[in-house]
């Protein structure tokens, strides 16, 4: 029989996140690090918004680039909290998470062996979907530098073939983020050469220890930028999958065009609960970013405590300590973890050549990461 499946498809590695999530399911007394989702449940005047949209009768499609009353919450969103403008009309589209929005974007964007520049460690996603899109995915390695990447490095990187940097902030899976003059370093390099910025800015609402800048504010950057975000994170909607992508009106038009060919439109139910979050939503985001950042400081603190050196992450809800004391490689302790103590997480590898870290997700109720500590401590005097 002829080859049915794309080579490319064949030669794509599934997701390391996916792959330790399938292992965790129906196991008992699993203590869960792995996946990066809020243990929270979405605010309830959100998920009532999204009932009261039902029963009402709301059931039909929307335009393809989002219900009109979410794109103009957006707007006025953005507007009042960042001073950025974008027009309902023709700068945002609605899409299924972020993800859908990196996706569309790659695609929208690349031309057959355009160079998309990724900091790694980085999201599992942003490399397979640039090759899917028919570009090259260059990972810049991040790790001397506090897993931030450097002007001087990035320009390292750019060629002829570079289109675009794909930047993360704050990271999944370092937690790490960057200051404002941080991120005008980056700017003027990627204006110098004219190379274009995906920015995901999805855990934007969990930076912890200074505000937030989306990369779009910076000076000259609006109109080299593709700004994305979404309601996943911050607002504890995971399951509702709504996200948004603000830019220059072409880039925004070519989204568009896929994105009415693939998805066609965001259920109408999530788009009127995503405008409830944005109306009413911030006293939840708030009170959630408290307790995330009062687990950082137990996760940081137990995991130096007991041997895994552990940066501080500044953003997310995630920490990346390193193995290189124990002497095993990610996959090997990852298991032994599940295996012996029935704490999961997931393997440095699934997020880049990194062999000596795990990702462990403080998404997690405070006893269960006090109880998860107890259970790596007595792993690690085990080797």
């Amino acid at each position: 029989m002829r080859q049915i499946i794309s080579k490319k498809v064949i030669d794509m590695q599934p997701s390391g996140i996916r792959a330790f999530f399938d292992l965790v399911l129906g196991m008992k007394d699993v203590i869960s690090l792995g996946v990066g989702e809020p243990d929270f449940v979405t605010p309830w005047n959100v998920r009532e918004a999204g009932i009261y949209s039902l029963e009402q009768g709301f059931t039909s499609y929307t335009s393809n680039k989002g219900l009109y009353k979410l794109r103009l919450g957006i707007s006025r969103y953005l507007k009042h909290r960042f001073g950025l403008e974008y027009c309902p009309d023709e700068e945002i589209l609605v899409t299924v998470g972020v993800s859908e929005g990196v996706d569309l974007a790659l695609r929208s964007i690349i031309d057959p062996g355009d160079k998309i520049l990724i900091p790694v460690p980085s999201y599992v996603s942003y490399g397979p979907v640039s090759e899917l899109a028919g570009g090259v995915a260059v990972y810049i390695d991040t790790q001397k530098n506090n897993f931030k990447l450097t002007p001087k490095v990035l320009e390292s990187y750019i060629d002829k073939k570079t289109k675009a940097l794909i930047l993360n902030y704050p990271s999944n899976p370092t937690g790490a983020t960057y200051t404002k003059k941080e991120l005008k370093d980056i700017n003027s390099v990627l204006l110098k050469h004219k190379i274009f910025c995906i920015t995901d800015e999805v855990y934007g609402d969990l930076t912890y220890d200074f505000e937030h800048t989306p990369f779009a504010t910076l000076s000259g950057a609006k109109e080299n930028t593709l700004y994305l975000d979404g309601f996943s994170k911050g607002y504890a909607m995971t399951g509702w999958r709504v996200g948004f992508a603000c830019g220059p009106k072409d880039v925004i038009a070519a989204m568009t065009k896929i994105h009415q060919y693939t998805i066609m439109c965001v259920p109408i139910t999530s788009q009127m609960a995503a405008s409830e979050a944005l109306a009413g939503g911030r006293k939840s985001v708030e009170e959630m970013k408290r307790e995330y950042k009062r687990r950082r400081e137990l996760m940081v603190g137990g995991l130096n405590k007991i041997g895994l050196t552990c940066h501080v992450p500044q953003g997310a809800f995630y920490v990346f300590p390193s193995l290189k004391k124990t002497g095993l490689k990610s996959m090997e302790f990852a298991q032994g973890l599940l295996k012996k103590e029935k704490v999961a997480v997931v393997p440095g590898t699934a997020f880049g050549p990194y062999d000596d870290y795990v990702r462990m997700s403080y998404a997690s109720g405070y006893e269960n990461l006090k109880e998860a500590l107890v259970r790596i401590e007595r792993y690690l005097k085990t080797l």
